[in-house]
């Protein structure tokens, strides 16, 4: 009996371990069992659907322009130079009597030879055009004496003075040119001439003007360059002596011009403006400011002088289409030798 019962008590116990032992491996499958099951499988896309190309570069595009109009604008209401005539004639209330390109001559010295080698050329017609507009500027008396200025240096009056000379020379006219611009004396750049003798030697009495003028073949003009002086400028052309000089050189010459220096740097062109017929002020294109320019024409406004014309100088046709000027100028070019 003993016996039996030990054996069913081993039996129990083991029969109570299995069934432990299956709760807990049931529990465990509970638990792990996965929450989601699957309903279909995944279709493989063609096309992405992010990012959206098509989307992005529409957008992009329209930003871009938007970005670009903002910044022509921009620019275009804070430039303060001038690009048209019409504009310069609108801001100063004087009227545009010359549009004169940029000469392609990488010296100064080649100037001249541009010119005569190329008659028809663009520059060649627009100082024709402006040679018509000066001596038409006043009917009653037609200009003799002429005189050439500017805000600045270096806007091309010098350069229009001796390409005006030459194409006066070509009306069978005798001009003489003179370098009013005693205080750099730029003639030397253009072509060669001695400076020992000029204007000063003239007013002083020392040499008589045919005997100081030098005749320029390229030009065909007798030229009067200026000399250094120890007497301040303004002094000598505000004196009796210039104005007898002057009247002097009207009796030999049908035409006289007169470069002068910039009227904003030193008051020698206010003075001598006094004492000429005409008045051609050279603005340069895209350059001069619109202050200096209105200052510039009041500074001979203030003395009662009458500035015949403005001159729009080195014009770049090819940067006036991209601004959109093509239309204003250059309507002939096709008429026009290079």
């Amino acid at each position: 009996m003993q016996q039996l019962q030990r054996e069913s008590e081993a039996s129990r116990l083991i029969v109570e371990f299995f069934l432990s032992r299956l709760k807990e491996t049931s529990v465990q499958e509970g638990i792990q069992q996965a929450d989601s099951r699957v309903l279909s499988r995944a279709v493989v896309p063609n096309l992405p659907s992010a990012p959206r190309k098509s989307l992005i570069l529409a957008l992009s595009m329209m930003l871009g322009l938007m970005f670009g109009a903002g910044y022509v604008l921009v620019r275009e209401f804070a430039q303060t130079t001038f690009r048209d005539a019409s504009k310069l004639e609108g801001r100063t209330g004087y009227t545009v009597i010359g549009q004169v390109p940029t000469i392609p001559a990488q010296r100064r010295k080649n100037v001249l030879k541009y010119l005569v080698d190329k008659p028809t050329s663009a520059a060649a017609e627009a100082i024709r055009n402006l040679r018509t507009s000066v001596l038409l500027s006043n009917l009653d008396r037609r200009p003799q004496v002429i005189m050439s200025t500017s805000s600045i240096p270096q806007e091309g009056k010098t350069t229009q003075s001796l390409a005006l000379t030459q194409n006066l020379t070509g009306l069978g006219k005798r001009v003489l040119l003179i370098e009013g611009d005693i205080r750099r004396r730029v003639f030397s750049q253009y072509f060669d001439v001695p400076g020992d003798v000029g204007l000063l030697s003239v007013l002083s009495g020392d040499r008589a003007l045919s005997e100081a003028t030098i005749f320029v073949d390229d030009l065909g003009a007798d030229v009067l360059v200026g000399e250094k002086a120890k007497t301040n400028a303004a002094d000598i052309f505000s004196s009796d002596r210039f104005t007898d000089f002057l009247t002097e050189a009207r009796e030999i010459y049908d035409c006289i011009i007169i470069n002068t220096p910039p009227v904003l740097a030193v008051p020698d062109a206010r003075i001598i403006g006094q004492a000429v017929d005409a008045i051609v002020y050279t603005v340069k294109w895209d350059s001069t400011t619109h202050r200096q320019v209105r200052e510039g024409l009041r500074s001979f406004e203030d003395v009662n002088i009458k500035v015949s014309g403005l001159v729009l100088s080195q014009i770049n046709a090819r940067q006036m289409k991209r601004y959109g000027y093509g239309d204003s100028y250059g309507a002939y070019s096709a008429y026009y030798d290079n």
